[in-house]
């Protein structure tokens, strides 16, 4: 006789990809996660009904030629730093997810943007279900926050927010934060996999529905991602991470998806009393506090997406205490490191045998374009031989592994940018000459290999 099937047996969903099994298990199958598995009541089974399935539009497929372009209409936020990582402004529609830290400004910087939206004639609807009405109306008043188009709503019941967006229409909305919007007639706790996928799943329809463009508030985790399932990322049309440390002024805003623009542009925020500042010109706020003639210290131009901006790499080296020296690196890949200092050591005679090496971006910033290979080389020598580059003097090239100095891309944009913070001279790859249009009263070095370049920067 069939064994009759046990309904009230829990089962484990994972946290990050929604994977469902009957038993625990260390690390989940779906995603390769460790401890992320844990335990649910299993949800009662509501009577199956059959689905209205939606008829088909009968529409015909289309040449590419025959297909009308059409340019997605922007609204400004107000904050140059978030538009320019929005890809020009907010699209209608749309549904954005913001993470960071706990405290980092994520809430400010929405508020405010809210303002200048509401003061453009919008209407904004702000739900908030971790703080009361008086506790954001208080933000508010210290940020000058104080326009008539701005609703403020503490929910997070899903259905009795939904009913007010209905009543209001807006056209932006701000949830803050999905983690803590539930939906009552399902038997899972706010926060977790089934909540947020099917409360994600509901936002993502009325804004493609009604043209309202939603913005989602997310925590993250003690490992920086997101927290909830991965397909709440994929979901979403724009992914946006808020960095910084609580203790410092400065916050930089990343874009890691952007279905309507690039996710390699950057935007930097000063934290004051009265809220987020845009800090419109990130070269001079970078280098504002660099050590001048000392050892260790090069200005790099980087681009970041569609800006350049001047950066100031460090190393510092000495002699180790350990049985194998240690490679420290903030704002740099690891393996990258290890790489450039091998070719330091066989192909310009740098010797670091012995030498803990320790390597940091002014900033906070993370370098990942070749062209920062050459300045950190340049540092790294600077140290050991204790010479220093000269302070008016900009470096960049990508290092190959025979000691060759490869050109780079977007050298007239760096080359200009050098010239407006008053930098003189430029030592750059050699192939990089070739047709450059240099600024008036700049001096450039072509060279071809890192000896070369060491010897032309410390003699």
């Amino acid at each position: 006789m069939a064994k009759a099937k046990d309904t009230n047996k829990t089962i484990f969903v994972c946290s990050a990809c929604g994977y469902e099994t009957p038993k625990w298990m260390g690390k989940c199958p779906g995603c390769a996660a460790w401890n992320t598995l844990e335990e649910q009541a299993p949800q009662a089974q509501a009577p199956v009904k059959a689905i209205k399935q939606r008829p088909g539009t009968g529409a015909k497929a289309l040449r590419l030629e025959e297909i009308g372009e059409e340019n997605a209409a922007r609204a400004a936020t107000g904050i140059g730093e978030l538009d320019r990582v929005l890809g020009g402004g907010v699209v209608e529609g749309s549904l954005m997810l913001v993470g960071g830290d706990p405290g980092v400004g994520k809430s400010t910087l929405l508020l405010q943007a809210s303002e200048h939206l509401a003061q453009a004639g919008s209407r904004v609807l702000y739900i908030s279900g971790e703080e009361s009405a008086r506790q954001i109306k208080m933000r508010a008043k210290r940020l000058g926050v104080e326009s008539c188009n701005l609703l403020i709503l503490s929910e997070n019941a899903l259905d009795e927010a939904e009913r007010r967006w209905e009543e209001i229409q807006p056209d932006y909305m701000i949830i803050d934060s999905i983690q803590t919007m539930y939906r009552p007639d399902m038997a899972s706790a706010p926060g977790s996999v089934s909540q947020v996928r099917e409360c994600a799943s509901i936002l993502m329809r009325m804004a493609k529905t009604t043209g309202c463009a939603v913005f989602l508030v997310g925590h993250v985790t003690k490992e920086g991602s997101l927290a909830g399932p991965r397909v709440l990322e994929h979901m979403v049309d724009v992914v946006l991470y808020f960095e910084g440390d609580r203790q410092h002024q400065y916050r930089i805003l990343r874009a890691v998806k952007n279905r309507f623009g690039s996710v390699n542009e950057l935007g930097l925020f000063e934290m004051h009393e009265n809220g987020m500042t845009a800090v419109e010109n990130p070269s001079e706020m970078l280098l504002s506090e660099r050590a001048k003639n000392v050892p260790g210290s090069c200005v790099l131009p980087a681009i970041e997406g569609s800006r350049p901006m001047l950066v100031d790499v460090q190393a510092l080296t000495l002699q180790s205490g350990y049985g194998s020296p240690r490679r420290t690196t903030n704002g740099f890949d690891a393996g990258r490191l290890a790489l450039l200092l091998a070719v330091l050591e066989k192909r310009a005679g740098v010797a670091l045998l012995g030498q803990d090496v320790y390597i940091n971006v002014a900033g906070g910033l993370e370098l990942s374009e070749p062209a920062a290979d050459l300045a950190l080389c340049a540092a790294v020598a600077s140290s050991v031989r204790e010479c220093c580059v000269p302070a008016d003097w900009a470096v960049m090239g990508e290092v190959g592994l025979a000691g060759e100095i490869r050109a780079i891309a977007q050298i007239e944009r760096r080359l200009s940018e050098c010239m407006r913070l008053g930098f003189t001279t430029c030592v750059i790859p050699r192939a990089n000459l070739r047709g450059v249009r240099a600024p008036e009263g700049m001096k450039l070095y072509g060279v071809d290999t890192l000896a070369e370049a060491l010897a032309i920067l410390l003699g």
